[in-house]
């Protein structure tokens, strides 16, 4: 506040924020929020090959933003995009800064294709088929662990 008693712009959005978080119903606007992750195994006739964590991108918004801005992604994790049918998928590196590996991966699971990659490239990667999913994790990481195409992705949630 100013001497009139006034508030400054961002005063105000503080404000806003202590009124929201103490009410709780805005806690969610004023702090930023934690993607979902779950935990996803990867099976070649019937025994897991390989498991991972991932983060959930559903909305148009989530796989908009994507892996975007990070620097880093954990050996082990990852991010899948669900999509509500299957069709044809293309995705690029704009803005992404580390190196991907991509599957992508039919309504069954049956991952389709797996491909390589690289930060910033503008490039577009489509899938050969439809997918109805596209599942990003660090460079090589499906290589490292013993993950092919025509491997099955569970997936439960």
């Amino acid at each position: 506040m100013n001497s009139r008693g006034k508030l400054y712009p961002g005063a105000l959005r503080a404000v806003l924020c202590l009124a929201l978080i103490a009410s709780n119903a805005g806690f969610a606007a004023c702090t930023p929020q934690k993607p979902k992750t779950v935990a996803l195994s990867i099976e070649r006739a019937g025994s897991i090959v390989a498991e991972i964590r991932v983060e959930i991108a559903r909305t148009d918004e989530e796989r908009a933003k994507g892996l975007m801005y990070r620097t880093e992604l954990p050996e082990g994790e990852g991010m899948i995009f669900i999509f509500e049918r299957e069709q044809p998928l293309s995705f690029w590196m704009k803005n992404t800064l580390i190196p991907l590996s991509i599957a992508f991966i039919a309504s069954n699971g049956r991952i389709i294709d797996i491909k390589d990659m690289e930060p910033l490239d503008l490039s577009s990667v489509p899938s050969s088929a439809p997918a109805r999913y596209a599942l990003e994790v660090p460079q090589g990481w499906f290589s490292r662990a013993g993950v092919n195409t025509g491997d099955i992705v569970r997936i439960d949630f």
